[in-house]
């Protein structure tokens, strides 16, 4: 280009007028969500007594969160391996009873309802059985293992009429719920991409955990672990990073998409599987033996907006969602809520205007300055907000609504129908993987289907 034309940039710089500033975003904190403390008096008759299923790595997180909250006590655990019925005991502070059949904790008359975390092969059993003995159940996210498993999940919770919550946390966070607020009121305009990211870099992150150094089979019973999949010999890294394998876990988008998907859907107002969803991915970093990939991205088709969430276990990056419309972008991030407006008008004349001879092209610019420049002294000025507020980690305020909606049998705020549309999004990341093709929801069949 010669040097008498202008480039885009240029241009806009030679002929902006003063329409507008953007302010600097003041910060606002949120009210966290109010919980009774531990020690107000609860009647006996008002106390709600659980047990939990599975004692692991997040069953113990949530049995620590689950006794500190009033009201609620744990009474008795179960577990396959001995080894976490003492650290069941070491959390609730007494000896409760402990056992490896979980069917006891069902037929415990004294036991009100559930927390089950176990591997994501046993949930639609677990859940299954529990409801139809009458229970109700906290169980850990993606709800299912299979589009199939959560079909068969929703049917027993709708018939049972049990109350269900699945563990996707953060739609219980008071940040999810002021974006949903703000999205809701059309803060952003017209919705028009949803981005969403994590990226983890070490080998805890990627699943590689390092199991309990005494693990056998005399203390645990590795049979029933494995349920119903295909039998292999004792191997104590199954049993600690049964994530890696499509046979026990989800992967990636069972232990982490969920949750970008399920705090999508809260915030967006959605609760419906996606029409259509493209994976790529591959086993880049961790050559370990699993058959799930360490970095998958998907694109989904809801109807409207599109939808790109991305997850790496190569490379650290944080965890953000990025909601982008016609008014600016909403930043929800695990502490904070930024908002930056935009105004969606030209800013200046427009640069086509470039290709206009002179005498045309000035005739046009005065034009445009004389209807759209501000009135010196009242520009306008584009305000930003920044949210902060208590982690969406915070695992509390969802068990807290889990056993409200059990002590009142109220609607629970990640019920089994929001659950199963979660799983859905993430079984069909995972099939369109391993298809190598576009899936389509047939909601018909209630099957996942090549495009």
């Amino acid at each position: 280009m010669s040097k008498d034309r202008f480039s885009r940039r240029e241009f806009l710089q030679s002929t902006a007028g003063v329409t507008g500033a953007l302010a600097a975003a003041p910060s606002i904190f949120l009210k966290p969500e109010h919980i009774p403390s531990v020690l107000e008096r609860v009647a006996p008759s008002d106390r709600l007594r659980f047990g939990i299923i599975g004692i692991g790595m997040q069953g113990s997180g949530l049995l620590t969160a689950a006794v500190q909250l009033p009201g609620v006590e744990c009474v008795a655990a179960c577990d396959l391996y001995d080894g976490r019925h003492l650290l069941a005991q070491e959390i609730v502070g007494k000896k409760i009873p402990t056992t490896r059949r979980y069917q006891e904790l069902l037929d415990n008359k004294e036991i009100d309802c559930l927390i089950a975390a176990v591997p994501d092969h046993w949930h639609k059993q677990v859940v299954v059985d529990a409801v139809s003995a009458g229970k109700d159940i906290y169980c850990e996210k993606p709800m299912s293992h299979s589009a199939a498993d959560g079909l068969a999940m929703v049917a027993a919770v709708q018939k049972t009429g049990r109350i269900v919550q699945i563990g996707s946390q953060r739609v219980s966070s008071v940040i999810c719920a002021k974006a949903k607020e703000m999205i809701a009121q059309g803060t952003i305009g017209t919705l028009t991409l949803v981005e969403g990211s994590l990226g983890r870099n070490d080998p805890t992150g990627a699943w590689e955990y390092p199991p309990p150094p005494d693990l056998s089979p005399s203390n645990l019973d590795w049979d029933t672990w494995q349920g119903t999949v295909p039998k292999v010999p004792f191997n104590p890294n199954i049993f600690a990073r049964w994530r890696c394998w499509k046979e026990y876990g989800t992967g990636l988008a069972g232990d982490l998409l969920v949750h970008l998907v399920s705090g999508m859907n809260f915030m967006l107002g959605w609760n419906a599987p996606p029409k259509k969803a493209m994976s790529l991915g591959a086993i880049l970093r961790f050559q370990d033996g699993r058959n799930m990939p360490d970095v998958h991205a998907t694109l989904f088709d809801y109807g409207s907006a599109p939808v790109y969430l991305r997850l790496n276990l190569g490379c650290e990056t944080p965890e953000i969602y990025r909601f982008q419309g016609s008014k600016g972008i909403l930043e929800v991030t695990e502490f904070a809520i930024n908002y930056y407006p935009q105004t969606g008008e030209d800013s200046a004349p427009s640069y086509y205007t470039s290709g206009y001879p002179q005498k045309m092209r000035d005739a046009y610019t005065a034009d445009w300055h004389a209807k759209n420049d501000p009135v010196p002294g009242k520009e306008p000025v584009l305000e930003g907000y920044t949210y902060r507020g208590d982690s969406w980690d915070d695992e509390k305020p969802h068990l807290w609504r889990y056993f409200q909606g059990v002590k009142n049998r109220q609607q629970v705020t990640e019920d089994a129908l929001f659950g199963n549309n979660a799983a859905l999004a993430c079984h069909m990341s995972n099939e369109s993987y391993f298809r190598k093709s576009a899936v389509v929801w047939d909601a018909a069949s209630g099957t996942i289907k090549t495009a």
